[in-house]
């Protein structure tokens, strides 16, 4: 019997049968030649690798002044939302406040829980109110709880007002488990703050706010709370975004980060690494109730004027102009004859304000408080707010193609009921057509109102600019370019005013029942 062995060459054998041979010995004893390597890119090589920050030492310093706020009321307790819709909360302003073509209504509408809305907000479910709009009259019932965190050594402490906005009672637990009452001082619906106060010999660990001029995108941050009821949880992440708008007001000027923030997390602080508060977080939005990454805190510059405020006086008075408002886009700045789309398109002056006493009209441009430009409706009402009722300003508007100035003091704030310096109206449902007489060039058939107050739109092209901008059938026409029209003779006579003037768009101010909004449509020049 023959054995076969298979034949298996060694490194050596190879080398010597092969066409690369030389080269190849070359490489075994002294390495790739530097005519070889030359021709290979380079790598990307960190020479001294940054290290990660680790955050103990700050933990460790601010967590005592970081507590659990737990909140009772005489109410029955609402249930939990079981659904997964899209959870957020509008810093103590309910989701039925929004417009109804709010992008983040419609949003809750199409993916959220019954009704279209949000059941609860990241600080848990809140309570039922009872008869009356008060609370029931049973025990104290546990109906919300949050986080806070001391801001002196003699107990007063910051959290959301949503936190505690239906308590009767309330008590803090600190980060070793004691738990203390405390006591409300004062809320403010408006920019969702409340201070609480801890009556107690001992000494509070407090922390301060910081200069959030100096936070910068990208910047670390470090968030302590109660997410879930877990008490004294600490997540970092970054600042992901400033200045963010969350439809929850005139004073949006969130800051947005990544930190895992949940319910629970509401009223607690976001920190800088020195220890400091950068914001109060107080909204999340997300697809499943939880953190996915977007979370939203009161800057530390808004928190701590309002927290003086409510030190000192238990509310906060806020500085009051008396107009709806509007924000000025590029059609509206070509209607006007302005040269960039900025400011804030005034809709109406309301009876009795501060801007109706001064004769700023409907369909001024307010685009300066004191010399300070103003960008948009915004940038209007935290200029507004932040003024000293009764403080004289000088107020500059655009009217009638130029600009001029009145001279008006500012006036209190009634309630939160009251609109601010700078609410956006939007159009309501439409009624009845009535008779109807084309205006083609425009898209739009109207006819007389038959109170005598503008014209009444019949009907609306739906391939027109005019529906394209939202006019609808039922809406009232009642001026163009600032001039009351109560015919279509009168739109046209207007409309070819603008036309001498060189104006490529006309201003309509548009009427829905009570509401009214401007609207530019472009005029045919030919």
């Amino acid at each position: 019997m023959t054995t076969t062995r298979s034949f298996r060459p060694s490194l050596k054998t190879v080398l010597k049968t092969s066409g690369v041979a030389g080269l190849a010995a070359v490489m075994l004893s002294t390495g790739i030649p530097a005519a070889v390597t030359n021709s290979f890119a380079e790598p990307v090589r960190i020479t001294a690798p940054q290290q990660v920050p680790s955050f103990a030492n700050v933990v460790d310093a601010v967590s005592p002044a970081v507590v659990s706020v737990r909140v009772q009321s005489r109410a029955n307790p609402v249930s939990e939302d079981a659904s997964n819709g899209f959870s957020f909360d509008f810093g103590g302003r309910g989701f039925d406040d929004l417009p109804d073509d709010h992008p983040l209504k419609r949003l809750f509408r199409e993916f959220g829980g019954p009704n279209g809305g949000p059941q609860h907000g990241p600080n848990g479910p809140r309570a039922e109110r009872g008869p009356h709009g008060k609370g029931g009259e049973g025990r104290l019932r546990p109906t919300s709880q949050g986080s806070g965190f001391f801001i002196t050594e003699d107990g007063y402490l910051v959290t959301n007002n949503h936190v505690v906005s239906d308590g009767s009672a309330f008590t803090v637990v600190l980060n070793d488990g004691t738990e203390l009452d405390a006591k409300l001082v004062g809320k403010d619906s408006r920019t969702d703050l409340a201070v609480l106060k801890v009556d107690d010999k001992r000494k509070f660990t407090y922390v301060s706010f910081a200069d959030d001029s100096k936070v910068r995108v990208g910047d670390w941050v470090v968030a302590v709370g109660n997410p879930f009821g877990l008490g004294g949880t600490v997540t970092s992440g970054i600042v992901s975004a400033r200045g963010r708008d969350i439809g929850s007001g005139p004073y949006d000027d969130y800051l947005q980060v990544d930190a895992a923030v949940n319910r629970g997390n509401s009223g607690g602080p976001t920190f800088n690494l020195e220890g400091q508060v950068v914001g109060i977080n107080t909204a999340i939005f997300s697809p499943s109730g939880g953190n996915v990454g977007i979370a939203f805190a009161i800057p530390a510059s808004v928190a701590k004027d309002v927290v003086e405020d409510l030190m000192k006086d238990g509310s906060v008075s806020r500085g009051w102009l008396g107009v709806q408002i509007q924000p000025v886009n590029k059609d509206i700045a070509d209607s006007l004859g302005l040269a960039e789309a900025s400011g804030a398109l005034v809709i109406e002056p309301q009876a009795g304000s501060p801007g109706e006493k001064a004769g700023i009209k409907k369909g001024d441009v307010v685009t300066a408080v004191d010399g300070d430009p103003i960008k948009g409706p915004r940038e209007l009402a935290r200029k507004i707010g932040a003024m000293k009722p009764g403080s004289s300003v000088d107020v500059s508007l655009w009217r009638d193609g130029k600009s001029q100035s009145v001279k008006l003091v500012i006036g209190t704030l009634p309630d939160d009921k009251q609109e601010a310096a700078a609410e956006t109206t939007q159009p309501d449902e439409p009624s009845q057509p009535a008779s109807e007489k084309a205006l083609a060039d425009l898209g739009v058939t109207v006819a007389p109102s038959e109170d005598g107050q503008g014209v009444t739109i019949s009907q609306v092209d739906p391939d027109s600019d005019a529906s394209d901008r939202g006019l609808k059938e039922g809406e009232k026409i009642v001026s163009v370019n600032n001039q009351e029209v109560k015919s279509a003779d009168d739109i046209l006579k207007v409309i070819s005013q603008a036309k001498k003037d060189g104006r490529s768009k006309a201003l309509f101010q548009i009427q829905a029942d009570n509401a009214s909004r401007f609207i530019a449509l472009p005029i045919d020049q030919g």
